[in-house]
């Protein structure tokens, strides 16, 4: 895997992945107050959440459950000192889908989170990481 930064202005970065896609990274604020882009850190937890919707949507439709849509929501909170690793990840999932079975998905989150996700994996090694869930039948 490989993966290339540049700076292009104050404390405004371009990330090119190795697939070549591209994103602005940004910590400085501009007249509006918002950043020309997410932080590292907010990609590393936009990352986590990612990998694990990936891994439980490919999950439950490999066993052929109905899921319709797959969402979660992450907080977390960083270290107050240097360098400011996370100490604590909660993760919400949202699953929808029309006669989704409550087991098989708390099965397919604990063996994304507990297994599967490395990016929860290396996490794990400086923050406490829970979780929780809900399914929402749709018609």
């Amino acid at each position: 895997m490989k993966a290339r930064v540049k700076w292009v202005e104050e404390r405004t970065f371009v990330g090119e992945s190795g697939s070549g896609h591209k994103l602005v990274l940004g910590t400085s604020h501009g007249p509006d107050g918002r950043t020309p882009g997410p932080s590292p850190m907010e990609l590393v937890l936009m990352g986590t959440a990612g990998c694990s919707a990936w891994d439980i949507v490919h999950i439950l439709e490999k066993g052929r459950e109905p899921v319709e849509d797959c969402v979660v929501e992450a907080d977390a909170e960083r270290a107050t000192e240097d360098p400011r690793v996370f100490i604590r990840i909660h993760l919400h999932f949202i699953v929808r889908g029309s006669g989704l079975s409550r087991a098989k998905v708390e099965r397919a989150i604990d063996l994304s989170v507990e297994k599967y996700c490395s990016a929860s994996a290396m996490l794990a090694k400086t923050a406490t990481i829970t979780h929780d869930f809900e399914v929402i039948e749709t018609d």
